[in-house]
């Protein structure tokens, strides 16, 4: 046993030692775990250490030509060639920094790098504190970068955030340090910055905002402060533009002032409660003359919105823009801007035009007579009036709704609300056309038809053309125009329906490329924004609006163009208070419009709208149009404009003006006009305003055996301007006409014993729609035999019998054919009356007035023939021809033949 329990002991003594390497193995697990991170926690060391190394090896080198002077960004036009320069050095004064102000200098140390002094071109402690003063003291309150690094950035190195920038501005930093001394690398730093408005460095920014030598004249705490805090973002901070802004900036930098001991609690209260507009003075004209200056702004406006491109790398990064600028439209656009003969000095415009195809901007024109520089055309906002119609009225009902350019819409009064709704010239149709109310701009239809539609449907059809409409836009009467936009937005709109319904976002920057040789594509992207087919029947009825409507003024020979006129009123209560006239007078006037190359929008009127109207009666309010027609016109000099193709799903149907339907046989002519339908969407009802009228009454006939003439006579319907058309059918024919009349009343002459006659009189109106006819018969008896007289006894003698005497026979025929009158011409069909008027038949003698095949009731004629089987016995016509076989009388001397056949020939 007690072997057996020994041999029991070993096996749990080995079961013991076979369990303890696996609590030693969990154990190995974490430390290779341990051991792997800590391994490439070192290889990240060295690969970063040697990643930095060539980082740094890559680096450029300090060129004291680049540390001194800012590196000015290139303008290139569409054509890729230099136009400007964002930055000059030749205009640049700079200072000493001992003739820079003191205040000056510790204004932009305590903004910008409070620790300047102390550290080595790096700051450790401000990366982490620049967090913290961000939060406590508001955003913008403190950047990470040191002063020695922001030279360095805007010097050599450009604003991309990669590690590789990084590592190369921090040793370059450390660097600039080690070879410059603190009071130089302050200097470099104060003369090469950008202030915005033109100014660059110190000196040139305080004559800019205050008219003052900073060589000569002392600065206030308020004044360095405000200058101290522009280049952050120069644009935003403009004092000229953003009071607000900028006076909220500077007294951030007036409390970083304080907290550095910099000026005292009592003179920042004093400097933080002045105002800004009563600090800076007027710009002078120099920073106004540049060539471009209205363009260059809207490209320095749409790069600053980029998150990849900084404001500094744009003024002195070296930048090479691409922009779409055309010079010679820009210099067309420029000179009639400043020429145009404004009749009243204070009216103010600003326009837009823009290639329709790519959105690319050619021009842009302003008037730059304000101290507050306003761009009018870029970011004014002006509400559209009736240029809004196509975009948020009828455009939406088209594309969603599949309406008809003629489709009748509503034109009654009016009430939404408290507001009645008016056309401009007080009246109301009842029913119009959308052709018709665009084209005369009224308003009535285009609010019922956003009503119809809906506003959900109308503002993402807005939006879709960069409209940017909020829901408290969408109140019935924005399809009037009651919200605000500018042109460069209302431009880039129409532009779409010229372009097939495809928008292209407004551009002036087609891409930037650094001078590392790193470029971005800044074109946007072409949105679908509505169907080919709205796109073109919105065209086409613009069309109308230049050619016959409300904007014949803005009409160019040989251009197709299409546009739209808008105008907007002043509010009541500001004409009574201002005591303006109660009419004739504008508040806005607008003109939008385009063809296959260009698109411009134009507004017209003021700086200070409510103090100022635009005068009908000089016809300030067409300026707009004017503008547009000049300009347009000489852009397209030498341009093979093509005109708008129809698409394949847009047809062309015929319809009665006032229904918009399928027009009846009895619609007057010119009550039928062609509009444009979206395929598959004709009309399918046929309109039954215009019915068949009964043009004639009474109709009756009566044989008269004295003359052997039939007499028709009949009384006229409602409308007595009537012509009488006569149509005459014998023995079972078909009808044939007789004549045309405007009497009440017709004679057939030499009517044809034995025959049964029919009459047909149909009234036809000067538009040519045809009544009712009325119809009537009459029977003319046969002529009565006469009984022979018994022969005598002389007459029977056979000897003195003679043969009888073929010519003197009464019923002998004159040639071999069928006798009978009226056989030398063959009868023209009933619903032809252009017969032949010269043919030959079978023989007999024709003395009736039927010699002309064309015109029945007017000639004489003789024929003669041979009698062949087939009529083609020679004859002799004599008839007369004539167009109007009314003209010779209501008789006529010859009945057609009972039995010959309507004439079948084509």
């Amino acid at each position: 046993m007690s072997e057996y329990q020994s041999r029991q002991e070993r096996r749990k003594s080995n079961d013991k030692k076979k369990k303890s390497p696996k609590k030693a193995g969990k154990k190995g697990i974490f430390k290779k775990i341990f051991l792997t991170l800590v391994i490439l926690f070192l290889v990240g060391l060295v690969a970063g250490g040697i990643t930095s190394i060539a980082y740094i090896n890559n680096a450029p080198e300090l060129d004291p030509e680049k540390l001194t002077n800012p590196q000015s960004s290139i303008i290139l036009d569409k054509k890729d060639e230099e136009v400007q320069t964002l930055a000059g050095t030749d205009a640049r004064e700079v200072a000493k920094i001992d003739e820079i102000p003191d205040i000056l200098k510790n204004a932009f140390v305590s903004v910008e790098d409070t620790r300047f002094y102390d550290h080595f071109g790096i700051d450790p402690r401000r990366i982490g504190g620049a967090v913290l003063a961000n939060i406590t003291q508001g955003f913008g309150a403190e950047g990470a970068s040191t002063i020695t690094q922001q030279v360095i950035k805007n010097s050599l190195l450009t604003s991309e955030k990669s590690l590789e920038r990084k590592v190369q501005e921090a040793y370059l930093s450390i660097k600039l340090e080690q070879e410059y001394s603190k009071d130089q690398i302050l200097e470099m730093y104060l003369n090469k910055i950008y202030f915005g408005n033109g100014a660059w460095g110190v000196v040139d920014a305080a004559e800019t905002y205050f008219g003052k030598n900073i060589t000569e004249e002392d600065l206030t705490p308020g004044e360095a402060a405000l200058l101290a805090g522009l280049p952050q973002r120069p644009t935003y901070y403009n004092p000229y533009e953003y009071a607000d802004q900028a006076e909220q900036r500077r007294n951030v930098v007036l409390s970083l002032m304080e907290k550095q001991g910099v000026i005292t609690a009592e003179e920042a209260d004093k400097y933080q409660a002045e105002k800004v507009s009563d600090m800076v003075v007027a710009l002078t004209e120099d920073k106004e003359t540049d060539q471009y200056k209205v363009f260059m702004d809207q490209v320095v406006k749409e790069l600053r919105e980029r998150d990849d491109i900084s404001e500094k790398d744009i003024y002195s990064g070296g930048l090479e823009i691409y922009t779409t600028l055309d010079t010679r439209a820009q210099d067309i656009t420029t000179d009639v801007i400043a020429n145009y003969p404004y009749s009243n000095e204070d009216m103010r415009s600003g326009l837009v035009l823009m290639d329709t195809k790519t959105g690319s901007i050619r021009a842009i024109g302003e008037t730059r007579k304000d101290e507050n520089v306003i761009t009018y055309a870029t970011t004014g906002k002006f509400q559209p009036g009736s240029t809004a119609k196509p975009i948020v009225a009828y455009g939406p009902a088209i594309d969603t709704e599949q309406w008809s350019t003629g489709r009748s819409i509503k034109d009654e009064p009016l009430k939404i609300g408290d507001a009645n709704i008016r056309n401009w010239d007080r009246e109301y149709r009842g029913q119009v056309s959308m052709r018709r109310a665009l084209e005369m701009s009224y308003n009535v239809p285009a609010v019922n038809t956003f009503l119809e539609i809906g506003k959900e449907p109308a503002q993402e059809f807005a939006n879709k053309l960069g409209m940017d409409l909020k829901d408290e836009d969408m109140v019935p009467t924005a399809a009037i125009g009651t919200f605000s936009t500018s042109p460069l937005q209302m431009t880039g709109a129409y532009a779409a329906f010229g372009n097939g319904g495809t928008y292209n976002e407004p551009h002036t920057v087609r891409k930037v490329v650094f001078p590392d040789g790193r470029e971005i594509n800044i074109e946007p992207e072409p949105v679908k924004a509505m169907n080919d087919y709205t796109a073109y029947m919105v065209s086409d009825m613009l069309k109308s609006v230049v050619n016959e409507g409300t904007g014949t003024d803005a009409k160019i020979s040989g251009l197709p163009v299409a546009g739209k006129t808008g105008t907007t009123n002043h509010p009541q209560e500001v004409v009574q208070s201002q005591g303006f006239p109660t009419s004739g007078i504008v508040r806005d006037a607008w003109f939008a419009g385009y063809t296959t190359e260009y698109s411009m929008a134009v507004w017209t009127g003021f700086n200070e709208p409510n103090k100022h109207y635009l005068d009908s009666s000089k016809g300030e309010d067409d300026t707009s149009k004017l503008l547009f027609k000049e300009i347009m016109s000489q852009v397209s000099e030498g341009i093979n404009t093509a005109d708008f193709q129809k698409p394949d799903s847009v047809v062309e149907v015929g319809v009665e003006k006032s229904t918009g339907l399928l027009p009846s046989d009895y619609t007057p002519k010119d009550q039928i006009v062609y509009e444009l339908f979206v395929k598959g969407s004709t009309p399918e009802k046929t309109s039954d305003k215009y019915k068949q009228p009964d043009g004639v009454k009474g109709l009756s006939g009566k044989y008269n055996a004295d003359s052997n003439s039939i007499s028709l006579s009949w009384q006229p319907g409602e409308d007595k301007s009537f012509t009488y058309k006569v149509e005459m059918a014998v023995n079972g024919g078909g009808y044939q006409g007789v004549t045309e009349t405007g009497d009440t009343g017709f004679t057939l002459e030499n009517a044809q014993k034995g025959s049964e006659y029919k009459f047909k009189v149909t009234a036809v109106s000067d538009s040519g729609v045809s009544t009712k006819p009325a119809e009537t018969s009459v029977s003319v008896p046969k002529e009565e035999e006469q009984e022979p007289e018994e022969p005598t006894e002389e007459d029977t003698n056979e000897d003195s019998e003679t043969p009888p005497d073929e010519g003197n026979d009464e019923n002998s025929d004159a040639g071999d054919g069928n006798s009978g009158d009226n056989q030398g011409e063959e009868e023209p069909p009933a619903d032809d009356q252009s017969g032949n008027t010269d043919e030959s038949g079978n023989g007999g003698q024709d003395q009736g007035n039927n010699g002309s095949g064309e015109n029945p009731g007017n000639g004489s004629g003789n024929g003669s023939g041979n009698g062949s089987s087939d009529g083609s016995g020679s004859g002799n016509d004599s008839g007369s021809e004539t167009d109007n076989p009314g003209d010779t009388g209501n008789t006529g001397s010859n009945a057609p033949p009972a039995s010959t056949p309507p004439n079948e020939e084509e």
